[in-house]
């Protein structure tokens, strides 16, 4: 019987070439987690997510994986540190999971080497290669990095598919050798000791037949035919049962997955444990999310997958820009309201590094300083376009990626304690006051209210399994929710507003300040404020 230990549990996201470096080259490393494990244990996180450590040419900060078997010795450390990570991890009671990225490989990846050669060649069917012409595509598919999903290679004339880069052709799910090999390669990772995956666009394995014809380019139809679509299933129930066999924790990057659909892929009998949606993501070309689409999104997830099925809440990752200049305001106060607003939701919270200390975006004046292969594409495309370097800078970095990506900042000394070296990307200047040491000795700073809501998790099980109630759903800037008996409210906005409640509601002890609020009836909420309340038991 699987066990469901991660439903009271926090995870933590390491984006390893930022987190920590231990030998002076720049790039964090093995080691660099190792030494601050003893931080993550304080935090009171249980299980840790690396971004991908595998032997790659890094043409998409390691999703474009050359050798499945082997980690990128030369940047990131051993297998041996890498046990020793989780030796060390385990001995702490925490858990190590890892990418698993089997939706494409590296052009660099032995079998598309092998593949290129010859039409006839073994390997040739590991990928989809297509007839092709530069005016003859075999379909109007575009891939998420721009430009057509087919690139059409000289050796034999032929086209292969890949739904990002060009650099990262798609595997042939439909063959049967490529899932053993795949199956195989996982299971060899299990042995190893990992305890499960972050399964990266594990949705687009699966892909609709060539004739298929996309009408219109708009929101996410461009990518109908390879988002979730029908017999993906066949391959999701394979991995489950080597999943099972382990039970190993696993995480699905799985977008069209809706989150009707989400019920099925999360349930205890579903595919895997948890996904992360990307629908509450959403960015305007200013840089700025959508609150109400935030809201809506999440109050739909949580309510779709309450009956059955598991969220996987968070409000940053590796790909996306920091959440405190996207939805909050760039102060504290709106980091703060945002972590109470989702870390106390129903299901399995992540938290990205620099999150918990308020990290924040790059203000970019150059595209030297960037190193995200769709920010750059992006940018010489609107170069291309006519406009100004400054005009394309501003333009192609607003959301990009690397925003997430610059280093961790630890201390005020020299690159933030980050490197000895020259860091491999541009840390912020505010590292000086932004930092964990500065954060660790502050008791009202954003690092100690996460460490108090992942106290609040692990100690009340209505708010790790309980059920959860959303209040006031047209508020424009209101989230607040009811976990049992705990009510949750959170004002999203720098605009102080009211809320009223439909009866006198029971007496409630402040869970941060201690106080006793009694019959709430009304409620004053100042600019990005949030309460934690407990109900007092008559």
């Amino acid at each position: 019987m699987k066990s469901n230990w991660f439903k009271q549990a926090v995870g933590y996201q390491i984006y390893p070439k930022s987190f920590r470096d231990t030998n002076g080259d720049g790039i964090g490393d093995i080691n660099g987690i190792i030494e601050k494990l003893p931080y993550l244990k304080d935090l009171g996180v249980d299980f840790i997510w690396i971004n991908p450590i595998y032997k790659s040419p890094q043409f998409d900060g390691g999703y474009d994986i050359s050798d499945y078997y082997a980690l990128d010795e030369d940047r990131f450390g051993t297998m041996a540190d890498l046990q020793n990570l989780m030796m060390q991890a385990h001995s702490m009671g925490m858990k190590v999971i890892m990418d698993l990225v089997v939706n494409h490989t590296s052009n660099q990846h032995p079998w598309f080497i092998e593949s290129r050669k010859s039409k006839d060649n073994p390997y040739r069917d590991y990928y989809h290669w297509q007839p092709a012409t530069p005016d003859h595509l075999p379909n109007n598919w575009i891939s998420f990095f721009g430009g057509s999903t087919w690139t059409i290679d000289e050796p034999t004339g032929e086209a292969y598919f890949h739904v990002f880069s060009k650099e990262q052709p798609d595997l042939n799910w439909h063959n049967p050798k490529v899932r053993e090999e795949i199956y195989d390669m996982v299971r060899w990772w299990l042995e190893q000791g990992i305890d499960g995956f972050r399964l990266d666009a594990i949705s687009h394995i699966e892909k609709a037949p060539w004739d298929f014809e996309i009408k219109s380019f708009k929101d996410n139809s461009p990518w109908e035919p390879f988002m979730n679509v029908a017999g993906i299933e066949a391959y999701m129930a394979e991995f489950k049962k080597l999943f099972d066999e382990f039970d190993a924790l696993t995480v699905g990057e799985a977008s069209g997955v809706s989150s009707k659909e989400a019920t099925s892929w999360t349930d205890d009998h579903g595919y895997i444990d948890m996904i992360f949606e990307l629908e509450h993501s959403n960015k305007d070309d200013n840089g700025q999310g959508d609150l109400k689409l935030f809201k809506d999104t999440i109050m739909r997830w949580q309510e779709d997958l309450l009956a059955r099925g598991w969220n996987a809440p968070y409000l940053e990752n590796h790909d996306q820009p920091r959440v405190i200049d996207v939805l909050g305001d760039g102060t504290e106060a709106s980091a703060k309201a945002l972590a109470v607003a989702y870390m106390l939701l129903r299901g399995t919270p992540f938290i990205y590094q620099g999150q918990e200390i308020g990290m924040t975006n790059f203000d970019y004046t150059d595209i030297s300083q960037v190193d995200a292969t769709d920010t750059i594409y992006l940018y010489n495309e609107k170069l291309a376009e006519g406009l100004s370097k400054t005009a394309a800078l501003k333009v192609a970095t607003v959301n990009s990626r690397d925003h997430s990506r610059t280093p961790m900042q630890w201390d005020a000394t020299e690159n933030a304690g980050f490197t000895d070296g020259k860091p491999w990307l541009v840390i912020n200047p505010n590292y000086l006051e932004k930092n964990v040491a500065a954060a660790q000795t502050n008791p009202d700073s954003i690092l100690n209210l996460y460490k108090f809501l992942i106290q609040l998790r692990h100690e009340y099980q209505d708010i790790s399994e309980g059920h959860i109630t959303f209040l006031f759903p047209e508020h424009p800037a209101v989230l607040a929710y009811k976990r049992g008996e705990f009510l949750i409210v959170t004002n999203l906005s720098a605009t102080p507003t009211t809320i009223t409640f439909e009866r006198p509601g029971h007496d409630y002890q402040d869970m941060v300040t201690q106080a006793i609020v009694p019959d709430l009836l009304e409620l004053s909420l100042e600019s990005w404020a949030y309460r934690i309340y407990k109900k007092i038991k008559e």
